[in-house]
């Protein structure tokens, strides 16, 4: 076990503080959280990052004031969402670049890395917000739609794009799993109409073009992973995600 003084924190989260120190992120686990969280999580980001991907490189997992870790390359830069605020002139380009990105990711496969689908299964048992009708509603449009095996990542916004003099990078993978690239397409439409519904719009339609997708077939993964983010209970979001999982469908 190591002993650090980290004093230069990054980010923080329900389960993670995120530390800068010298060319390093450490990803330092909260008390109580279990050592499988944090071997999960250093073993799918490892698993992708055998694809090519520009992404941070995992350097070692252990840990630091008794508490489990991660240490990783530090990636400096600025996010795709703060060069989107600094030159809106330039938005379309911009999520012409975003979508390319995503799509490079779906174009991957990690044949080893956990199932979408049951992920988004285990969440919306986990729900105690919606009925029993509900839920079997939801679980059975899920095992209605097509089951694909592409990298998809979970949580795909402009904030965990960044960019540098050397490049794009991706972070955050702690959500990636192989499955349907329209549900993650899905997940980033409902992330970004939180913030930004005209934009989120966009990036839809963008998509559909680029890929020659219905926007209907993306549309029908929307109740789905709608019910599966109100596992995280954020309060803030529930109104808008409840909306989505009372959509039965869309015309």
């Amino acid at each position: 076990m190591e002993t650090m003084e980290l004093k230069h924190l990054i980010s923080s989260s329900e389960t993670v503080d995120v530390y800068r120190e010298g060319d390093m992120a450490i990803k330092l686990f909260k008390e109580g959280c279990r050592k499988t969280m944090t071997l999960y999580e250093a073993l799918t980001h490892s698993r992708v990052e055998d694809t090519g991907l520009n992404i941070p490189i995992i350097r070692e997992v252990c840990v630091i004031n008794n508490r489990w870790a991660i240490k990783m390359d530090l990636i400096e830069g600025k996010t795709l969402a703060d060069i989107m605020k600094e030159d809106p002139e330039h938005m379309d380009e911009y999520l012409e670049k975003m979508l390319d990105i995503q799509l490079e990711i779906h174009s991957k496969k990690v044949p080893k890395l956990s199932k979408l689908k049951d992920k988004l299964i285990r969440q919306i048992n986990a729900l105690d917000c919606i009925d029993e009708v509900k839920r079997y509603e939801m679980l059975t449009r899920l095992d209605s739609m097509p089951k694909h095996i592409k990298l998809c990542h979970g949580n795909f916004v402009p904030e965990n794009i960044i960019i540098n003099d050397k490049g794009t990078y991706v972070v955050d993978w702690v959500a990636a799993r192989q499955g349907n690239a329209s549900a993650d397409v899905a997940k980033t439409y409902l992330l970004l109409s939180l913030k930004n519904p005209d934009f989120a719009e966009k990036y839809l339609n963008l998509f559909c073009q680029k890929t020659n997708t219905s926007k209907k077939y993306v549309q029908d993964w929307l109740p789905i992973v709608a019910a599966a983010r109100l596992e995280e209970k954020i309060p803030e979001e529930r109104d808008l995600l409840m909306k989505w999982v009372d959509v039965v469908a869309y015309e």
